[in-house]
């Protein structure tokens, strides 16, 4: 990492996102408060369901499936909600949710600069497919249980649910999810278990708000994003792929739009771009390479 980098240049996005993560858990902690004060709700509900300000209703789709297939037809609100949160991150990218808003990123973070720390290498192989069957199971259990029966057991509910009811078991939900990426793979089960974020996944190859290698030509293979990032498997085509005519553009609904590759970068090759700008890279592309031939 280039040390001339300012700490505000080499954190920069890393802190939002903590910002953002820890400001949405203080909206809806202190709403009750709030209401208390003013009679005015900011946040009313959990991550799973809210309505804002008394008028925006936001609903988690992945739940709202789970209530469908399990039997329990929703309110109107709740399409308007679903509705809402879904052209949210096509906009900007579905796993912007693991990254920007759900708590337990903060824990599995933590973790793996810990297991960096430690210097310990190597752990299980753990496919990054297993999550999207892990989504699969979640889906069809909740159509045969005739209950959300994921939202008992789900990492982020636990958290929520124990911060606003006193933590209790969600301790140990925390800790298991610490041990799991320090002990056994580097972020395990945001990167191959949690379906929340296989969901958000899906989402996310279509979004519009993408991560981009746009000065490649400048990459000095130092590898620092490659250990920062969280899906590294993403950044090697659109990094490395000129010569086979793929486009600079993050597209793979699997990046997280965690910015930290932007971060520590220190040639400046990564930046926040649109998706349409692949197309016009390809397009270019193809022209010189009829030219030169």
């Amino acid at each position: 990492m280039d040390r001339q980098r300012s700490w505000w240049q080499t954190y920069k996005y890393l802190l939002l996102r903590r910002i953002s993560q820890i400001g949405i858990l203080l909206l809806f902690l202190l709403s009750p408060w709030i209401a208390q004060q003013t009679g005015v709700w900011v946040m009313k509900g959990n991550l799973a369901s809210s309505l804002t300000l008394g008028m925006l209703p936001l609903t988690d789709p992945y739940v709202l499936m789970q209530s469908i297939l399990a039997g329990q037809w929703p309110v109107s609100t709740a399409f308007i909600g679903a509705a809402i949160v879904l052209v949210f991150y096509l906009l900007v990218g579905g796993r912007v949710y693991c990254s920007w808003a759900c708590p337990i990123n903060m824990v599995t973070d933590a973790a793996a600069w810990l297991r960096t720390r430690l210097n310990i290498k190597g752990g299980a192989h753990l496919g990054r497919e297993t999550r999207y069957w892990i989504l699969g199971f979640t889906l069809l259990l909740a159509l045969l249980t005739g209950t959300i029966a994921w939202e008992l057991v789900n990492p982020v509910s636990m958290v929520f649910r124990g911060l606003v009811f006193g933590i209790g078991l969600g301790w140990g939900v925390i800790l298991a999810v610490f041990l799991l990426d320090l002990l056994v793979r580097r972020h395990a089960w945001c990167g191959s278990l949690c379906p929340v974020g296989a969901f958000y996944s899906l989402l996310g190859e279509g979004s519009l708000l993408r991560v981009s290698a746009y000065q490649r030509a400048q990459c000095d293979d130092c590898m620092d994003c490659f250990k920062v990032c969280p899906e590294p498997q993403v950044i090697k085509l659109p990094l490395k792929g000129e010569t086979k005519g793929v486009g600079p553009v993050i597209t793979s609904g699997q990046c997280t739009n965690c910015g930290r590759c932007i971060d520590v970068c220190a040639k400046d090759v990564f930046r926040f771009d649109v998706r349409m700008h692949n197309a016009t890279h390809n397009v270019l592309a193809k022209e010189v390479k009829e030219v030169v031939s």
